[in-house]
């Protein structure tokens, strides 16, 4: 088993004729992601490195059924109705790579998403790639080896940092999953905790969170009832001013609420092993799977 894609996963490109619509295609094909075809309204008829362009999802999918993802490389005004698009025609995973997507757009096709039991992920996140069988994203997927650790990230670059740390050391991954910057994303914590506890082929999860927001607080909540698989995090910006966005959208403190502190007592009061430094996840894992 993996986690959300496997070799099974049929895409479809949305944006595709645009340059980084482009560019991410083929690097996705090239690590061997099913690419069948693509759409940016107005170009159906079009190929783009020999893919099919359509005009919108619902051409695609009736013209190749068997696409049961999508990858959304589209702008910000346009990307609310590219996500409508692909969860109109039921697609089980929809990556929204979009950043800046106004947050009411982001409200209403997530709410969409959960009610019918397809799941997004992002907006504004580096994708979701389970190592030697499919790519769906813009990670750079060199930093991934196959294995049998979760992980599951909110911050782009410290995904592929931790992922080279772990790959070096010899503990491949079975999904990584970027949950996305921004305040309201698609998956949560919760979610892809709840697929790896599931998955035979993923012994622990690494969790890599951020100050804002109250996700890594509910995600320890959620693992003291039900994980029993180890559990590795890191949470950073522990040094952020506080009232001062870092990066994502949703990496801001107000107050009490949100710090680094509140969410690494809430983990380590779950039992999950919480480091202070990314390149700390190997030693961690290794202590973990061996008692």
């Amino acid at each position: 088993m993996t986690v959300l894609i496997n070799d099974k996963t049929r895409v479809l490109v949305q944006g595709i004729t645009g340059r980084e619509g482009q560019f991410h295609t083929q690097a996705m094909r090239g690590y061997g992601t099913k690419v069948l075809a693509g759409t940016t309204p107005g170009k159906g008829g079009q190929e783009v490195e020999g893919i099919p362009v359509f005009d919108n999802v619902i051409e695609a999918t009736e013209e190749f059924p068997e696409i049961n993802a999508s990858i959304i490389f589209v702008p910000a005004r346009f990307a609310a109705d590219a996500v409508n698009e692909a969860l109109d025609a039921k697609l089980e995973v929809v990556v929204a790579i979009t950043e800046h997507i106004p947050l009411h757009d982001e409200m209403k096709f997530v709410a969409l998403a959960h009610q019918q039991g397809s799941y997004i992920i992002g907006p504004n996140t580096p994708g979701v790639i389970s190592p030697g069988m499919c790519k769906l994203g813009i990670m750079p997927a060199h930093v991934f080896k196959p294995g049998q650790i979760g992980l599951i990230s909110r911050s782009g670059t410290l995904t592929y940092e931790v992922a080279a740390s772990l790959s070096g050391a010899g503990f491949g991954q079975s999904t990584a999953i970027g949950l996305g910057g921004d305040p309201i994303t698609g998956m949560s914590f919760i979610d892809a905790l709840r697929l790896f506890e599931t998955d035979d082929n993923t012994s622990a999860v690494v969790m890599i969170g951020e100050i804002g927001g109250s996700a890594e607080e509910e995600a320890a909540e959620y693992i003291k009832e039900h994980i029993t698989k180890p559990v590795v995090a890191y949470v950073a910006g522990r040094t952020a001013p506080k009232g001062k966005r870092m990066g994502h959208a949703g990496a801001i403190v107000s107050g009490t609420s949100g710090t680094a502190d509140s969410k690494m007592a809430a983990l380590r009061d779950a039992s999950v092993t919480v480091i202070e430094r990314p390149i700390d996840v190997d030693e961690a894992l290794q202590t973990l799977l061996k008692s």
